[in-house]
């Protein structure tokens, strides 16, 4: 993949990734925010423990390494110190990530329509006096003027808050807005016959977890049988893994979360359309038409059912 990029916000650094140690049969789950990290990182630990009864929190399990609310040594130590199968969660894409062949690269994808309304919802359950504590005590706070200003405050209409997410100001928050999300989901996208390279959607998902979950297994080497997918999937559905938020959710443990149980908000598609009239959807069409091209934009909207013909109009 050549140089690795880096990217840089204040939740994340991907350079925490220098001196990383892969092993063989790593796992790193790297995803856009908001596209099925955390149901992806459950898919994976049920595949490895066999269990939906986790030894540890999903966390712990599977940290976020590169994200800024623990030293990096600390996160380094605690996955040094794992004896099952690693699986990593990371928001950086994959030119920014350790180029391993050894490693199996987990990506998926979301409509970007319904990302940009679940961020909003994220971004509202955050209790941010928390979050700037624990980033202080992990990392400081004296690079922050490297950083660029702070996001805008929420606009009070959806509809404009939708716009300022999908042409977003220059330098204002990139990797989450659309321009973000396609280029991660592009990263992957190129690669994607890459026998180290997994694509999952939302979408397919949905449809069909337990196919999903084969394909994965399969991806994998994890050898488990049609039969026990059905079972283990059931621990996966939405309202199942909302009930143990308090054990699933990404850094449930450091508190940052106004309400654990939100951060599982509605985990549905199709959002959106009460949000979007027919202008806006040939305005985005058109926008999403300007950063990637037509067969990734169609599989970043309907994975792989789509038949590449995605329009935005009618969708």
């Amino acid at each position: 993949m050549g140089e690795r990029t880096r990217y840089r916000s204040f939740v994340a650094d991907s350079d925490r990734w220098d001196g990383f140690e892969c092993r063989a049969d790593d796992i790193i789950i790297s995803t856009p925010p908001k596209c099925g990290t955390t149901w992806t990182q459950m898919l994976c630990a049920l595949l490895i423990f066999d269990t939906d009864d986790l030894p540890r929190p999903l966390t712990e399990l599977s940290p976020w390494l590169d994200m800024q609310l623990r030293p990096k040594e600390a996160v380094f130590e605690h996955l040094a110190a794992q004896q099952h199968r690693r699986f990593i969660k990371t928001h950086t894409p994959l030119d920014g990530l350790p180029d391993d062949d050894r490693v199996t690269f987990v990506c998926v994808g979301r409509d970007p329509r319904d990302v940009s309304l679940s961020w909003q919802n994220h971004m509202a359950n955050i209790d941010v006096d928390v979050f700037v504590a624990a980033r202080a005590s992990a990392v400081g706070l004296d690079d922050l003027a490297e950083l660029g200003p702070p996001p805008e405050p929420p606009a009070d209409d959806p509809t404009d808050q939708f716009w300022r997410w999908a042409e977003p100001a220059d330098g204002a928050g990139t990797h989450e807005t659309l321009p973000g999300v396609l280029h991660h989901m592009g990263t992957f996208w190129d690669r994607r016959d890459a026998d180290n390279v997994v694509l999952l959607h939302f979408s397919d998902l949905s449809a069909d977890l337990p196919a999903e979950m084969r394909r994965l297994a399969d991806a994998l080497e994890i050898e488990v049988t049609d039969a026990r997918l059905e079972e283990l999937a059931k621990a996966a559905a939405f309202d199942r893994m909302k009930e143990r938020a308090s054990h699933l959710a990404p850094v449930a443990t450091q508190r940052i979360w106004r309400d654990d149980a939100a951060f599982f908000h509605r985990g549905t598609s199709g959002q959106w359309r009460d949000v979007l009239e027919d202008s806006d959807r040939q305005r985005y069409a058109a926008r999403v038409a300007s950063l990637v091209p037509a067969d990734l934009a169609a599989w970043a909207h309907s994975g792989r059912s789509s038949d590449g013909s995605w329009g935005g109009v009618a969708s």
